[in-house]
Parts: C-alpha cells; sequence; structure tokens
C-alpha cells in the first residue's frame, strides 16, 4: 500500500503511542495525517465516530485510542475498561466498512493473550483459555476487534487487522500512579524516593502537579497535593503510593506483588516501526505479535532500574497485592516473517533513554548517574 499519499487517521494520537506513531509516519513520508482523540472526538460516541470519517476522510484507520491502565486501575475499573474499548472498537471498524476505507489496523493487546499461555504466546494460542482476572475486561473487549476484522473481512472484504504489541514503555509514556503500568511508575516511584532523600519537597510538590495524582483521600480526610502543601501532607501522600522514610537514613520504595511474575517490554519507538511496517505490508486476518521476545521478572526488572537511578535505599515487596499474568513473553517470529519486523533497542537502552526523559521533564539538570554494564537476567526467544 503507498502510505504516502494515503489519507491515515490514527485515533488516540495525541496519547504516549499516538504522538510516536505520527512522528514515525511522517519520517516515513507520509503527507496527509488526521488525528482523532479528546476533545474534539469521543470515540464512545457513535455520532462522533460517524463525524470522524465525514470529516478525515481516511484511507487508512490506524486505532490506537485506549482506556487503560495498571493493576490496580484495572481492578476499580472493570466495567468502564470492557465498554469503552469494546464500543469503541466495534463503532470504529463497521462505521470504517460502511465507508469503504481501504485499510483499518487494529490494536490490540497482550492482555488478551489466557492466564496461563505457554510461553513463549503463539498467536494460535490466544483462544485457548480465559485472561488473568485482573486484565481481563480490557483484553476480551480489545480481542473483541479480531472478531470482528475477521466477520467483516469474510462478509465484506473489508481489509482489517489485528496487533498485539506487548507492554509499551519509553518517553512520554503516562507517569500517573493512578493508571501507569509498571515501568513508568517504577521510574517514577525512585525518582520520588531521590527527591525525599535529598529533602526537595518543592520538587516532589510540582512532580504531583505534573502528574495529576496528588488529590485522594487518606484516614477520611481529603488531601490535595498543590505548591502550598505541608510536608505532613506531601509525606502522606507520598507513603500512601509507596515511596516513604524508614528512619532519617533509610527510604523505602513499597512494590506490588512478590516480584516472580515475568514481563516483557517494548520500546515504544521500535512499537510504532513494527506498527507501521505492518500497516504497510500485511494484510492477512490472522492476529500477529508485536514485541521484542524476551522476558525478565519484576524483581530483576526493579534491581534493573535500582542500578539505572542510582537508588540507595530499600525495597518492600507487598505480597498481599497481585502479581497479574504469571509469566509474560510473545514469539514474535511471525511479524518478522510477514513483514520483516524485528526490535532493536535493548531493555537498559530504552529504561535509560525513559529514565533520562522523565528526570529531564520534572527535574531540568538532574542526570542520570553513570552506570557499570552487568549482565542481566533475560531470558530471550531463541529462533533457528
Amino acid at each position: 500500500m503507498d502510505m504516502q499519499s494515503a489519507r491515515i487517521t490514527v485515533t488516540g494520537g495525541k496519547g504516549f503511542l499516538g504522538t510516536h506513531l505520527i512522528r514515525q509516519l511522517k519520517e516515513r513520508g507520509c503527507k496527509y495525517i488526521s488525528v482523532a482523540d479528546l476533545p474534539d472526538y469521543n470515540l464512545i460516541d457513535a455520532e462522533d465516530v460517524r463525524r470522524l470519517y465525514l470529516q478525515t476522510k481516511p484511507d487508512i484507520v490506524i486505532h490506537l485510542a485506549a482506556k487503560v491502565g495498571g493493576i490496580g486501575f484495572n481492578q476499580e475499573n472493570p466495567a468502564t475498561l470492557f465498554y469503552e474499548n469494546a464500543i469503541m472498537g466495534i463503532q470504529l471498524i463497521h462505521e470504517g466498512y460502511l465507508n469503504r476505507i481501504k485499510k483499518f489496523v487494529a490494536i490490540g493487546t497482550i492482555c488478551a493473550y489466557p492466564k496461563f499461555t505457554p510461553v513463549p504466546f503463539k498467536e494460535e494460542d490466544l483462544w485457548k483459555g480465559y485472561p488473568e482476572e485482573t486484565n481481563a475486561p480490557y483484553g476480551i473487549a480489545k480481542k473483541m476487534m479480531l472478531v470482528q476484522s475477521q466477520a467483516y473481512r469474510q462478509q465484506y472484504g473489508f481489509n482489517s487487522i489485528f496487533l498485539l504489541p506487548v507492554n509499551l514503555y519509553g518517553p512520554g509514556d503516562n507517569f500517573s500512579f493512578k493508571s501507569s503500568h509498571v515501568i513508568p511508575a517504577l521510574i517514577r516511584k525512585y525518582h520520588l524516593a531521590h527527591l525525599l532523600t535529598q529533602g526537595d519537597f518543592d520538587s516532589i510538590k510540582r512532580d504531583f502537579l505534573r502528574n495529576h495524582d496528588g488529590d485522594m483521600a487518606i484516614r477520611d480526610s481529603r488531601i490535595v497535593i498543590d505548591e502550598n502543601s505541608s510536608v505532613e501532607d506531601t509525606l502522606l501522600v507520598l507513603k500512601h503510593y509507596g515511596v516513604y522514610q524508614q528512619s532519617s537514613l533509610s527510604t523505602v520504595v513499597e512494590i506490588w506483588g512478590t516480584g516472580n511474575a515475568t514481563r516483557e517490554f517494548f520500546y515504544v519507538e521500535d512499537a510504532t516501526e513494527g506498527i507501521g511496517l505492518a500497516t504497510e505490508r500485511y494484510n492477512k486476518p490472522d492476529p500477529i505479535n508485536l514485541g521484542a521476545g524476551f522476558e525478565i521478572s519484576i524483581k530483576d526488572l526493579v534491581q534493573l532500574i535500582v542500578r539505572l537511578t542510582g537508588f540507595k535505599g530499600e525495597i518492600a515487596w507487598n505480597t498481599t497485592k497481585p502479581d497479574g499474568q504469571p509469566r509474560r513473553m510473545l514469539d514474535v517470529t511471525t511479524a518478522e516473517k510477514e513483514f520483516g519486523f524485528k526490535a532493536k533497542t535493548t531493555l537498559e537502552e530504552g529504561l535509560k533513554k525513559t529514565i533520562n526523559w522523565y528526570r529531564e521533564k520534572n527535574n531540568p539538570g538532574l542526570r542520570t548517574l553513570n552506570v557499570e554494564h552487568k549482565k542481566l537476567n533475560i531470558k530471550h526467544l531463541e529462533t533457528n
């Protein structure tokens, strides 16, 4: 498909993945790109979806928009996650068919896989069980796009593909403790722990203001962090999110779970390359994994981020909190075979870029410490 002359609409184009994807599409020479995102388009509203197609007149729609969060957010909002993600996909694909677009690119989620999928996850295992409970409403809602894509292809000849990216991270990620995933949450916790050790409460308060998550109820009292908040209130909010001082000499960061679960992490710029290649070259009904092809335990990930941030305090594992899915690692050989995609960014390289970005954004001039290179306990997918 000639993407350079195609009219491309990206839903969720103002978000983390969307901003990186639009930059990548422009680098590929795409000239006609529209963004469909809040507040201009509410993709839950059918009238807004129809207006999107009427106004942007796309040849290609890349659907990134999603209601998404970490384990805590998933536990608190299962109905919202199911309804909003399902209705967005259903309406966008149906209206895409009615408007006779050339291609619909549906971005699914690793959460669609069964809880106990054999590792590495292969695309043919997608339907062999129920997703992990905290992820199920979100994962199933997104997986409905695969069913709809295949049904519309079979009945109408509608060209819709379904991609399954693994956990994304990188500069520009969502760092709010109310809805972030594990890597941004960990980076921010250790950043705040560093500031707490330094006694820099002004920077801590600015951090909460930037991330819009310093408003909460603690001990039946509402606390709102702003520039005039007391040290006592700031310490209460920090402890609520798992960052506190055990003594004047020791700062503690609390982590959910046992640390035994494994995950695969996918640098956002690699993800946008994969999406771009699939949009250009892949036109089949079968779902395709997008990832880096490795797994690392949460415990080892924490140790790596501790090393990269220079944290000198203590780690407390809150084992009353869930681990989520026990293991995650994708078989990524199909993407390389079908459209020539292979991830390039190592986990350590991607984490350094993300940490530097967050520190520069929140505390300009605070540099990443020099890091000695150590062998990481990462299991890679071996292919012939």
